[in-house]
């Protein structure tokens, strides 16, 4: 059996602004619409479709790169002025974390998704 996660709706105020802001971060690229979608497509081919909204709940995304992503998203963060922490309950502003061996942080996108981007995938049992 072979089960995949092809694509997820991720509701924004500005579909447009909220794409381009998290393709930007990654290095990616905010793909032409599609419908009322702005798909932005990751290297395993999953696409995070950006419609408009006025009415959501703020969401988690985490997303693994590489350790050469990592450093190149945290330089467009610190060199966006975006605030960024290590962990997701706000803790550790200015901060990476390294768990499971990695590094990783948070960040929040316009809309009050809490993004997060991780070196390393988190094991069977929650490290702190």
């Amino acid at each position: 059996m072979s089960v995949e996660l092809n694509h997820t709706i991720i509701w924004a105020k500005d579909r447009w602004a909220s794409a381009r802001f998290l393709a930007d971060i990654l290095g990616l690229t905010a793909e032409p619409e599609w419908g009322p979608f702005v798909p932005v497509r990751t290297s395993n081919g999953v696409t995070l479709d950006f419609a408009d909204s006025r009415d959501f709940r703020p969401q988690h995304y985490a997303f693994l790169v590489s350790e050469p992503e990592f450093d190149a998203a945290l330089s467009r963060i610190k060199g966006s002025g975006i605030k960024f922490h290590a962990h997701f309950d706000g803790s550790g502003p200015g901060e990476i974390n390294h768990l499971y061996g990695g590094r990783g942080f948070y960040f929040g996108d316009p809309n009050g998704h809490l993004l997060e981007i991780i070196t390393r995938p988190y094991g069977a049992i929650p490290e702190g």
